[in-house]
């Protein structure tokens, strides 16, 4: 059985810390303000609606296939995880409605506030979630699997199963607050996608040229970066050729570029977004780009 570590407790804090932010935010601004809510919630709301039925005895019935195929596909470690996520959801739940400042924040003159409030409130909450391995259960977990098994983004697999069940929410909801909770939604994938993979975006670029050995000293040189050089064939002649990997932050990039032109005109160059960098000059101390040198 895996010893519990820093490591361990850290990430079940975070995953804490999480679920509260994602549960004020559905106490604080999307009940007051009859935003509908996606996943097992919304199912349960229509449940409720039609049948009379304990949300949350059906949250609980719904989450148990859930949880079950959680186990298959994710292992006993996250299974952990997933009910932790989901007793702290249910918690703070529970917590927030006794909190005087629910009651203070009304914002249901505006709509479009709310949504993008509720939106971003609960996509840095399930972000944090998610960061740390964790779900709050319901379409988390499919969220989960989709992200470990086929490489989705969790953002977009949970806006289309919020989608399909606010569909399914027309048939009690009105037009008019089922599409501010589809935007809200939206938002809410969106923030979770940047928590969640890491707000610092940075560039990657290949760069293919016959100078690419000064092209490499330039980088070098001009903005302390390390590179790699790949083994490329060309397509046509089947010659082979260099190529160099490197990557920079956002403000970098103009500076290879007007650098590289200079070597060779007709070099090519191909950039990618890169939606974290991890490492020496990222995570670590970074250089201090120069500005000025002395001649």
């Amino acid at each position: 059985m895996k010893k519990i570590n820093s490591k361990t407790i850290f990430e079940l804090f975070m995953i804490a810390i999480g679920c509260a932010i994602y549960g004020l935010s559905l106490d604080m601004i999307s009940v007051p303000n009859k935003l509908a809510d996606g996943g097992i919630s919304g199912i349960a709301l229509i449940l409720r609606h039609f049948w009379k039925i304990n949300m949350g005895l059906s949250t609980l019935i719904l989450n148990i296939p859930l949880i079950i195929l959680g186990y298959h596909f994710m292992g006993k470690h996250l299974l952990a995880y997933t009910i932790w996520g989901t007793i702290c959801l249910s918690f703070f739940l529970a917590f927030w409605r006794l909190v005087p400042i629910i009651s203070q924040l009304n914002l249901e003159h505006d709509l479009f506030l709310s949504a993008i409030l509720a939106g971003s409130l609960s996509g840095f909450g399930l972000g944090l979630v998610f960061r740390y391995n964790g779900t709050s259960g319901g379409t988390d977990i499919i969220a989960r699997i989709f992200q470990l098994k086929l490489g989705i983004p969790s953002g977009k697999t949970l806006l289309a199963c919020d989608a399909l069940v606010l569909l399914a929410s027309l048939s009690y909801l009105d037009i008019k607050h089922m599409m501010y909770t589809l935007f809200a939604s939206y938002v809410l994938a969106k923030v979770m996608d940047t928590v969640q993979q890491g707000a610092y975006s940075a560039r990657g670029l290949f760069i293919i040229s016959n100078n690419y050995q000064e092209i490499g000293t330039v980088i070098n040189n001009k903005l302390e970066r390390g590179f790699t050089y790949l083994k490329g064939i060309g397509g046509y002649q089947k010659t082979e050729r260099p190529v160099i990997y490197v990557v920079v932050s956002p403000r970098e990039v103009p500076i290879i570029k007007n650098s590289v032109e200079k070597i060779d005109p007709n070099a090519f160059i191909s950039i990618i977004e890169v939606h974290e960098a991890l490492g020496e000059g990222f995570t670590y101390e970074q250089k201090k780009l120069k500005l000025f040198k002395h001649r």
